[in-house]
Order: C-alpha cells, then structure tokens, then sequence
C-alpha cells in the first residue's frame, strides 16, 4: 500500500494547515486525490480533478476517530462521465455536515497530489 500525504487541520482560520506525513493506516491510497484541502472557520474545501461535470453530491465521506482525531475520507459515489476539458472542481463541506468539532484535529486519508 502506498502511503501518502496527510493534512492535519487545527479549525483556525487563521492558521495554515501542515502536511506531516500520515500514519501508514491512515491514508487510503485507493481514495479519490485531492490537489489542495482548505480550511476555514467552519469548512473545508477539497480541490478534484474535473472534466467539467463533477458536484459535490458525487461524494460520499466518512468519519472514523482515532487517538484523539477525526480521519476523515472522501470517495465518489460514480464516476464522472463528462467529456469536457479537464479541470478542476472544489467541493465545499461544512464541519457540522462531516460531523467535526471546531478546533477538532483532523487528518484527510485521501491521497494528496497537487497535479491530481
């Protein structure tokens, strides 16, 4: 299994998030990447690649807790069919959608690619 990137979230909008490296059972390489997880005072925004027709409810995420933190995976629910150019597309979840605490410590178990 390959182990990717992890991107820790403190909840501060202030802060920018670090990306240590994740423990080997918590990222997923299988999972969807995602170019860039943005944080802000009550959501996070993924960044996938797009050709043009992806939305946020071909997502589907799911929440484990951990050692104190919440690992969180997105995945697509199918598979994008479109044509058109590729792109991207950022999806917006708010932490009272993923179920997340302000300030909670959160890991992303997908794959981090910035070409993704």
């Amino acid at each position: 299994m390959i182990t990717g990137a992890a991107v820790v979230l403190s909840g501060c909008a202030t802060s920018r998030p670090r990306l240590p490296p994740a423990a080997p059972d918590e990222t997923l390489a299988e999972l969807e990447p995602v170019a860039i997880v943005e944080t802000a005072a009550d959501a996070l925004t993924l960044r996938v690649a797009s050709k043009g027709c992806t939305a946020k409810a071909d997502f589907v995420f799911r929440v484990d807790r951990k050692a104190g933190h919440a690992v969180v995976a997105f995945a697509r629910r199918r598979l994008e069919t479109c044509k058109g150019p590729a792109g991207w597309a950022e999806l917006r979840f708010s932490y009272d959608e993923l179920g997340l605490t302000h300030g909670e410590r959160v890991v992303i178990a997908n794959p981090i690619s910035p070409s993704a």
